[in-house]
Order: C-alpha cells, then sequence, then structure tokens
C-alpha cells in the first residue's frame, strides 16, 4: 500500500532529532524549477504566487539561498518539514523509528518543487504549488512537468493500492490511466446541523491521522483501511463507494 499526501505551506525548518535522511529523487529536474523562479523580481513573485509583498520577499529569497549538496545544516527531512493540518494529523515528529522506517517505503508527499518526496528526503524550504502555471521549456505548467515522472516513480514503488489522502490540486499531478495501482480516495464528513459534510481544516487533519493509522498499523488491504476510527470518525457504508470510503464523524452534543 502507499500512501499520498499534499505538502503543506507553512514549514518548520529548525533542527529535528533524527539523523536518518535521504536525497530527494528529482533534484536535477527541481534545481531546474529553482533557477527559473530565481528570474522572478519580487513584484513578480507577489502576481504569480497570489501572496503579499512581505512573502514575495520570503520566497525570493529562498530560491535564491536554495543550493546542493543539502545536509543536515541547511535542510530537514521532508515529513518533519512541513507543519499544518495534515501534518498535525500525521505528528510524523513522535513517530517511532520503525514507524518512520515503514513510512519511508509507504508515504510520499507530492510537490510542486520536488515532484515526489519520501518522508526522510531532505528539503529547503520553499513555497511552489503544483497549480501554479510556471513555463518551462519541457512544459507549459508544473502538471505537464513533473506527470510522467510522479506516475512512472509511482509505478517502481511496491504496493498494489494507492490510498490518496492528497488535495485535488495535488492528485491531478498524476495520470492516474498509466498508474499500475488501485486508487482509494478516502472522504472525511463531519455532522453539521444533522448533514454530513466536508469540512476542510477537519478533512486535511483526518487525511494526516489516516496516513498515521496506515503507518503505525501496516495497513496493507483496502478492506483493512475500513478500520479506521481515530478522533471519532467511522467508516460510513451507506454513503460510500468502493473506490470512496466514507468516514463521518457525529456532532458533538452540547
Amino acid at each position: 500500500m502507499i500512501i499520498v499526501i499534499s505538502p503543506s505551506k507553512s514549514m518548520d525548518m529548525e533542527a529535528a532529532n533524527v539523523k536518518d535522511f535521504t536525497e530527494p529523487v528529482f533534484m536535477d529536474q527541481s534545481q531546474k524549477l529553482v533557477s527559473k523562479a530565481r528570474k522572478f523580481s519580487k513584484t513578480q513573485l507577489m502576481e504569480f504566487m497570489d501572496i503579499s509583498e512581505k512573502l514575495a520577499e520570503l520566497n525570493r529569497q529562498r530560491f535564491n539561498d536554495w543550493k546542493t549538496p543539502f545536509t543536515l545544516d541547511n535542510a530537514k527531512q521532508a515529513a518533519l518539514a512541513f507543519t499544518g493540518d495534515v501534518y498535525d494529523g500525521l505528528d510524523a515528529n513522535s513517530l517511532k523509528k520503525a514507524d518512520l522506517n515503514f513510512a519511508q517505503n509507504h508515504l510520499r508527499i507530492l510537490s510542486g518543487l520536488y515532484g515526489l518526496l519520501k518522508p526522510l528526503d531532505l528539503i529547503q524550504p520553499y513555497r511552489l504549488e503544483m497549480g501554479r502555471p510556471l513555463e518551462t521549456r519541457s512544459a507549459k505548467n508544473l502538471y505537464e512537468f513533473w506527470k510522467a515522472a510522479i506516475t512512472e516513480e509511482l509505478n517502481l514503488t511496491k504496493g498494489d493500492v494507492l490510498v490518496n489522502l492528497a488535495s485535488n490540486e495535488y492528485f491531478k499531478a498524476i495520470n492516474k490511466k498509466a498508474l499500475d495501482k488501485e486508487i482509494i480516495s478516502p472522504v472525511f464528513k463531519d455532522e453539521k446541523n444533522g448533514t454530513f459534510k466536508i469540512i476542510s481544516f477537519f478533512a486535511k487533519k483526518a487525511r494526516g491521522s489516516m496516513a498515521r493509522y496506515i503507518i503505525e498499523n501496516r495497513v496493507k488491504t483496502s478492506d483493512d483501511l475500513l478500520n479506521f476510527s481515530e478522533n471519532g470518525y467511522a467508516y460510513n457504508p451507506e454513503l460510500s463507494l468502493p473506490s470512496k470510503p466514507v468516514f463521518t464523524r457525529p456532532e458533538a452534543k452540547a
């Protein structure tokens, strides 16, 4: 079983206690994107990324500072560097060493700059959403730039089932027709005024929690996935499809 999740815009680059690390597989491609991004002025970055002047200046400096080789002094393991709702649910910092090793073989993080990351791959701070139309010599946008490479790398990864816990923006970077795995896309809904709805904040954290559940319990099949019951969620067969199991959580009583 392979799990894919999205990266986050927020990062914590303080040194981690974990000393094991690996190198991203697509470093040459990342270097090309960095070289392209370095040509943007602060104003152009503001427009391209739809961000404030302060964030544009920060990310312009990040692209300028980006350099190889990556070491524990200038980079951090991806699963430990990303923060935000999904990564609150995953809480990779508290995983045991054996669980991190399992995650290294079964968890992948989609990335606009790095393409596809293993949890212990070192990364330097950046912001480059997959949906941004960054044009290169070989591609009109990042989807075109990454799709074949990401899909091929996933096909080389052992596992017959791919659990999609990524956002739509990032999962579009995979060529589903060329993928040689069954795709399962869990959905998380919370009850609101008697109706089950996807509430973004809760759904993101639940995706991270499910990723952790798979890692800690060494889940192997799509049927085993249905036993997920973290944080009050439970499998809801009435709302589910085979490829889209729905997990619901009742509204808390006042």
